[in-house]
């Protein structure tokens, strides 16, 4: 029997081929683990009206932890359109599968560490080393959303926010409400998450960014829960920034910063462009981390015109894969993935299109294995 069971879950696009290309690289660490596939993505939400199947929820429960690909998403009436007829007009409502996962399994941290690897031609500057913490389950990102914005809801908040009335001259038909609702408890956590990561690995100093001046109130909770966290690690300097200067300075200053931590969308946001800063996102992973369970997957989307041609940069995937084995406290075998990685960057002799060569991505990973 194996050590690990391991949800393996392609997703849609380019997700199978870079999973196929991991998949190559963990054979060669020896990683003891069964891989069992799971169901998710936009032909299941197409055939069955359900992107992420309970089926496929049932099989995570009895894993260790997921491996994700990448998944297509689209707007609601586009997703309705693209629905198999006998299930048009039955009330499939589309819903991102990866935001239910994190909130199904309760997936409170996503970690993203953006670092730039010597060698890598599309690095803005070598060294870069940033870890991006990002509120998981809640915030713009929450899923509490109405278009038309129903009646006793309008009411109870026109009532209660004098702001709202002037918006009824519209009529409810044509609004469209999208919530940013942050609990003090999840803003604690994310913060200690990140103070706890900046203890351990020697970090200089952790940024709460957010924008406090004008979300009053869930900028407001945020910042606030954050001084009184960083109470408890008085040698970590916490700095406080607006998202929109954040992003300015992280272009012009990016070594002033070492973890930065921040709700879901501006997380997101941050992390973005961090990923840009070290390559982009072929080597952009991340981890969506709970306390009992994880998901980890690539930060790039499922790019359906490069599916099955294997071209785009499978790195990502790999560096994904690397958090995956730290988090099963395997950090050996991480490190010597990580190592193997930034050697075939450092020699530069086998690379994809991204980075200006012409190698697929399994031959990426073929020679990542060649190395371990």
């Amino acid at each position: 029997m194996a050590q690990y069971k391991i949800a393996w879950l392609p997703g849609d696009g380019v997700g199978n081929d870079v999973m196929e290309a991991t998949r190559i690289v963990l054979d060669a660490l020896k990683f003891d683990a069964e891989y069992i596939h799971g169901d998710i993505g936009w032909e299941f939400w197409r055939h069955e009206g359900e992107p992420l199947p309970k089926r496929t929820i049932e099989m995570m429960k009895k894993t260790d932890c997921a491996l994700f690909g990448a998944i297509t998403s689209k707007p609601k009436e586009e997703a309705a359109e693209e629905l198999d007829p006998n299930l048009k007009d039955k009330g499939y409502i589309y819903f991102s599968p990866i935001v239910r996962l994190r909130q199904e399994f309760n997936l409170h941290t996503n970690l993203r560490p953006c670092k730039a690897y010597p060698g890598n031609p599309l690095n803005y500057k070598d060294g870069i080393d940033l870890v991006v913490f990002r509120e998981n389950t809640e915030g713009m990102y929450g899923g509490v959303e109405f278009h038309p914005i129903p009646q006793d809801v309008f009411d109870v908040m026109a009532k209660n926010h004098p702001k709202m009335k002037k918006f009824k001259e519209y009529g409810l038909d044509n609004l469209a409400m999208s919530t940013r609702i942050m609990s003090r408890q999840k803003c604690e956590n994310i913060v200690t998450q990140a103070f706890e990561f900046a203890k351990k690995h020697n970090r200089k100093s952790v940024t709460i960014v957010d924008k406090p001046n004008v979300l009053r109130e869930t900028g407001g909770l945020m910042i606030r829960t954050a001084r009184e966290v960083a109470k408890k690690y008085p040698n970590i300097p916490m700095w406080e920034t607006n998202i929109d200067a954040q992003m300015m300075w992280l272009v012009k200053n990016p070594f002033d910063y070492d973890v930065l931590v921040a709700e879901n969308m501006f997380g997101d946001i941050i992390s973005d462009l961090a990923a840009q800063l070290v390559g982009g996102l072929g080597f952009a992973s991340s981890g969506n981390i709970g306390d009992n369970y994880a998901v980890f997957e690539p930060t790039h989307g499922s790019a359906p015109k490069y599916a099955g041609q294997y071209k785009v940069n499978p790195m990502a995937m790999f560096l994904t894969a690397k958090l995956m084995l730290d988090w099963l406290q395997e950090t050996k075998t991480a490190e010597k993935l990580e190592n193997a990685i930034a050697q075939v960057i450092r020699e530069g002799k086998v690379k994809t299109y991204d980075m200006g060569g012409t190698n697929t991505s399994l031959e990426v990973a073929e020679e990542v294995a060649r190395q371990l």
